[in-house]
């Protein structure tokens, strides 16, 4: 095992897998990762990054490695381990934030978001293999709750690395801020929750009674992986400036634009000045909204359409059935329900999705690689710990599972929880 979330996760999967017979190792490349890991098997990496294959290698050797586990593979480290461990046919497992989420999150084989088999299957592929499963589509199960605790041991986490790493100053990080500065982030977050949800509240308010059409962009967080990695967007200050202008230059004029900001926005990018600023040099400072964070689907009962670069969220749109267009490189980015007009013929009049082809899609994704729980709160990791330590310790990967009859069991669990 490798990195995993912030918090304890990752060692209540270790615990799991050796009380199933498994034979458990951690590798940890910070004071933060040795903090949440209180079980043995810790191997701490303290060498340089240049190092880092060498030692992988040698580990997968000198401990007869058969598998990997790690969350998120675009990081640098789990990038140069997947390679080594793909080099030696060893199975790498890939747990990621829910392609559905909140109320799930995502265990794959390989590779996540766009390095996930889901950007090479076709919607007909899913079809057939949902054709021999006999399951309804699952319910989202109760909300996990886990925002606070998310961002709590965000700020645990990065406190660590800043008080206690003096054991492992030759490595770096790979974000591109020092560690007291994405410290000082998660605290001022989590201090200002309070405040950014009234300003949410009275943002969203002014939208759902302005009685004007609007259009959604999904915001995402430049650092993150997914964006860094599956787009072609150098900054998210780029992709704003392309929505307002396109916007400006294709919406009818008494439409209106909404900037919907990631949970976890922190302002290291300076997101709302550069939308303040383009919209006052376009002229259409009146049409353009901000919202910070909170949830998605107030805003959407009411808007025309949606744009993002490889969200998440986009998930949420069409299972509206609202047109959606997606720049970058995401699981659901499907012929069948994501737009390809040019950006000011979309705000024009966008087209909408093929709403039965997004539902079995959806089924799909429900039936093999998103799991009901989540990482960070008490009760999503017990939902979560209940199902995916057997999909590890399976023979297939959960899209091979589904097509061989061995998924439907799964969800017939998630069906009575």
């Amino acid at each position: 095992m490798l990195q995993g979330p912030h918090g304890p996760f990752f060692c209540h999967l270790g615990d799991m897998l050796c009380r199933a017979g498994a034979e458990v190792w951690r590798v940890g490349f910070n004071r933060g990762d040795e903090f949440f890991w209180r079980r043995p098997g810790y191997i701490p990496f303290r060498g340089n990054i240049e190092d880092w294959a060498d030692t992988i290698n040698e580990l997968f050797s000198d401990h007869a490695i058969t598998d990997l586990i790690l969350y998120g593979d675009a990081r640098p480290v789990h990038a140069t381990a997947i390679a080594a461990a793909k080099r030696r046919g060893i199975t790498v497992h890939v747990f990621e934030e829910g392609y559905l989420r909140p109320y799930w999150a995502t265990y794959e084989r390989g590779g996540s978001n766009g390095h996930s088999r889901l950007m090479s299957m076709p919607v007909a592929a899913m079809q057939a293999a949902l054709a021999r499963s006999e399951m309804e589509l699952p319910k989202a199960p109760s909300h996990w709750g886990d925002m606070r605790e998310h961002v709590f041991y965000g700020a645990l986490y990065h406190f660590i690395l800043l008080t206690l790493n003096k054991r492992y100053r030759n490595m770096r990080s790979h974000r591109s801020i020092t560690v007291s500065e994405e410290f000082q982030l998660y605290l001022r977050r989590l201090l200002l929750m309070p405040l950014h949800a009234l300003e949410r509240r009275i943002a969203t308010w002014r939208i759902r009674g302005g009685g004007f059409p609007y259009h959604l962009v999904l915001m995402q967080l430049e650092h993150d992986a997914s964006f860094r990695a599956h787009s072609d967007f150098a900054s998210m200050t780029e992709f704003l400036t392309l929505c307002l202008e396109e916007f400006a230059r294709g919406a009818p004029t008494h439409h209106h634009i909404v900037f919907k900001a990631h949970p976890l926005e922190d302002e290291r990018a300076s997101v709302t000045r550069t939308i303040r600023e383009t919209a006052r040099r376009l002229r259409i400072g009146d049409r353009v909204h901000f919202v910070r964070g909170g949830k998605l689907a107030q805003l959407l009962d009411g808007a025309r359409s949606a744009v993002t670069v490889n969200s998440t969220a986009g998930q949420q749109v069409l299972w509206r059935g609202l047109p959606l267009k997606a720049f970058g490189r995401a699981v659901y980015n499907q012929p069948e329900f994501v737009s390809d007009q040019p950006l000011a013929e979309f705000f024009a009049s966008p087209r909408r999705p093929d709403s039965r082809a997004y539902r079995d899609y959806r089924h799909y994704l429900l039936e093999t690689s998103q799991i009901p729980g989540g990482f960070y709160s008490a009760r999503g990791r017990r939902h979560l710990l209940r199902q995916v330590t057997d999909m590890i310790l399976a023979d297939e990967d959960p899209y091979d599972a589904l097509v061989a009859g061995k998924a439907a069991p799964r969800q017939q669990l998630v069906a009575v929880e």
